[in-house]
């Protein structure tokens, strides 16, 4: 039997008697692509393609390099839905940790 938990709150989730929602998370690289001019399109770029593969080839890919993209998912109750759907970045609780100082 599968056994499912809250990844908000920890409650347990029992299949078919509680409902259970899902949230997948993608989180990628931008891209923006450049403006290319007419002096780009004239030039060969295949040397600097042919260097960077042999740079490549002799030092190995880094694995210091962030990942291109993450995905994870989520299973949540209904009250922890509820809360995410409304404030999905937790922009609220992060607004209630600032702390006010008085101006002394």
């Amino acid at each position: 039997m599968l056994h499912f938990t809250c990844d908000l709150c920890g409650r347990e989730l029992l299949p078919g008697t509680t409902t259970r929602y899902v949230v997948k998370v993608e989180i990628f690289a931008a891209h923006d692509p450049a403006d290319l001019a007419e002096d780009d399109l004239d030039e060969d770029h295949m040397e600097e393609v042919s260097q960077l593969l042999h740079e490549v080839e002799q030092e190995g890919i880094s694995d210091t390099l962030p990942p291109t993209s993450q995905h994870m998912r989520y299973d949540l109750c209904p009250a922890c839905h509820k809360r995410f759907s409304q404030d999905p970045l937790g922009r609220k609780a992060v607004m209630q940790k600032k702390l006010n100082f008085s101006e002394n």
